[in-house]
């Protein structure tokens, strides 16, 4: 028999090839985005706690209630809003699924969404697996990936179902300002125009800038999905866990989905999260945390041959190799694994146009020393 497919253009994701790559030739992998340190072992304590007191059946279909109270009140706290724990808030198996989600609750056949590209791979596969025609925007590293809002606005028509925006951005490393928001906002006002707002590195932001939720302009709040992730913030990829937040009409045809995708999420690890957050000292200091790592490794490698602009957020650092070679980045960043024993992520994957602009991206999540032995194989390029 013969399938056709729904994604005949895509194949194995960049991450999987570049991190099967580094295992196999040993060398130092900076390119998938997780931390080579482990997470707080009071949080794996308090996991394993809520597991040997009998968490250990189905979590509700939304999520565990303290645990979504305790979100409500990370958003008063933080931003001076929040959403009804019961009705506005869903736990999801990370925040991927609940990107996709959001993309198969509302995006129909012809649909438009508007995406900001470069562009974390899951958007544009899940938009035209439901039919969707992707809009895209390209950022430009000369001009550090800022967004032209004009240039937005004469792509909005009334085909435009939904704008994807991520703040801070993966995989440049930049931000929204105050007034990128109040210009997305005044586009889409007196429009249907979801939005949906990748935040999963909310807290993770340099140099004393401040995170531009969308949750903070009530007309964006009012057709806004926040995504959020704690697996990120928490150093625990492999677990799995996020949430998302919007007003409750759009959150009751979300949940229309969610429920029989993944129903109920593992309901241990949200019982333990959900103690963890009592101290939100866990949260708070990752900005300073990871701007250290950022710094670090720039530091060690000032004197190399790459140019860049430190990251403004996110645990990914951009790396311009113009000067070096003039070599394809995809298969730069593989030749450079196998042959120099350093993995990254070539930018251009992030592109539907496949644009190239000489340059990758590297991780600092990682200990001293690895970000010691991959600068010193970066300095010697």
């Amino acid at each position: 028999m013969q399938y056709i497919s729904k994604l005949p253009n895509v194949g194995t994701t960049i991450f999987t090839v570049m991190s099967a790559l580094a295992k196999k030739h040993n060398a130092v992998n900076l390119s998938q985005g997780f931390p080579d340190f482990e997470s707080d072992k009071k949080l794996i304590y308090l996991v394993t706690k809520a597991m040997n007191t009998g968490y250990n059946h189905y979590a509700p279909m939304r999520g565990l209630l303290e645990l979504k109270e305790t979100i409500a009140k990370k958003f008063d706290t933080l931003y001076g809003t929040t959403y009804h724990p019961e009705k506005e808030i869903t736990i999801t198996a990370g925040a991927t699924q609940a990107i996709s989600t959001i993309i198969t609750t509302f995006i129909n056949r012809h649909d438009e969404v508007i995406i900001f590209q470069p562009a974390y791979d899951s958007y544009q596969p899940m938009v035209e697996l439901n039919g969707g025609t992707v809009i895209p925007v390209q950022l430009k590293v000369t001009n550090n990936f800022k967004v032209n809002w004009n240039d937005v606005g004469t792509k909005i028509n009334d085909k435009t179902k939904m704008i994807i925006i991520n703040s801070p951005h993966n995989p440049t490393g930049s931000v929204l300002s105050k007034e990128d928001m109040q210009n997305l906002e005044a586009l889409t006002r007196e429009t249907s125009i979801i939005i949906l707002s990748d935040e999963v590195y909310e807290h993770m932001i340099f140099d004393e800038l401040e995170h531009q939720s969308a949750c903070l302009f009530p007309d964006l709040k009012s057709r806004t999905f926040v995504v959020a992730s704690f697996c990120k913030t928490f150093h625990n990829t492999g677990w799995r866990l996020g949430y998302c937040c919007a007003p409750k009409d759009l959150m009751n045809e979300f949940v229309k989905v969610h429920q029989y995708s993944v129903f109920g999420i593992h309901h241990p690890t949200q019982k333990g999260i959900a103690d963890y957050m009592q101290n939100p000292e866990h949260y708070l200091g990752l900005s300073d945390f990871y701007q250290e790592r950022r710094d670090y490794f720039l530091d060690l490698i000032k004197e190399s041959r790459f140019k860049f602009t430190p990251a403004k957020g996110t645990y990914f650092q951009l790396l311009d190799y113009s000067e070096i070679t003039d070599e394809h980045d995809v298969d730069l960043a593989k030749i450079w694994t196998m042959e120099k024993k350093i993995a990254s992520i070539p930018l251009s994957v992030f592109n539907a146009n496949g644009l190239d602009d000489k340059v990758l991206r590297f991780c600092f999540a990682k200990k001293d020393d690895t970000l010691k032995r991959a600068a010193d194989i970066l300095n010697a390029i």
